[in-house]
């Protein structure tokens, strides 16, 4: 069983998420922001992932603190419900359009975290979101889900559209990812070690 549940308390944040990579994409989210949910809905119902997420943050301050750590939170349950990632296909992307955006997204669930970032975007916020929070958010995961990620955002003007984009293709990049291959017994590395 390819689950996970993870939970994480600080003096800023409380977050708990439940993960199962073999679900239906079924997601109760709250995250005490309601764009990040929606994104995050995006992500579970696109990648087939079952998603259960609880957090809250000094959101009284500003947004970062949460985001960075659901981030880390959700690397956490991702590493950990992936176990030692024998027969998986490790490799996963896609370019998913929304409107007049398009993103593409790369997945290597290498065991060596790096994100590569290029999303233009104007220093605007949402309801006091700042979207240069996501970059944030991205990274905390990358790092603790140990995986490589590559975010492109070709071109877009909606900021919504764009988002929505990353976060759907997203999910179909790390739904193939951790997918069975029928063809790859034990580890997909020549290393042997992920």
């Amino acid at each position: 069983m390819r689950k996970a549940k993870i939970e994480r308390k600080t003096k800023e944040t409380d977050i708990t998420v439940s993960i199962n990579l073999d679900g239906k994409g079924r997601s109760s989210i709250d995250s005490s922001i309601p764009f990040l949910d929606h994104m995050l809905r995006l992500l579970s119902f696109h990648g087939r992932i079952d998603l259960d997420i609880r957090a809250a943050g000094d959101i009284e301050i500003d947004y970062h603190h949460l985001m960075e750590d659901l981030g880390i939170v959700l690397g956490e349950a991702l590493k950990k419900a992936l176990g030692e990632k024998e027969g998986i296909r490790r490799y996963g992307s896609a370019t998913i359009p929304m409107d007049e955006s398009l993103a593409q997204v790369v997945v290597d669930l290498s065991g060596r975290p790096y994100l590569v970032y290029k999303v233009k975007q104007p220093k605007v916020s949402l309801r006091g979101l700042e979207f240069s929070l996501f970059e944030d958010f991205f990274r905390a995961m990358t790092n603790h889900a140990m995986m490589n990620l590559h975010i492109i955002v070709s071109y877009g003007r909606d900021l919504h559209h764009m988002f929505e984009a990353i976060f759907k293709a997203f999910g179909r990049a790390l739904r193939e990812a951790v997918s069975p291959d029928p063809g790859t017994k034990g580890l997909p590395s020549t290393k042997g070690k992920l």
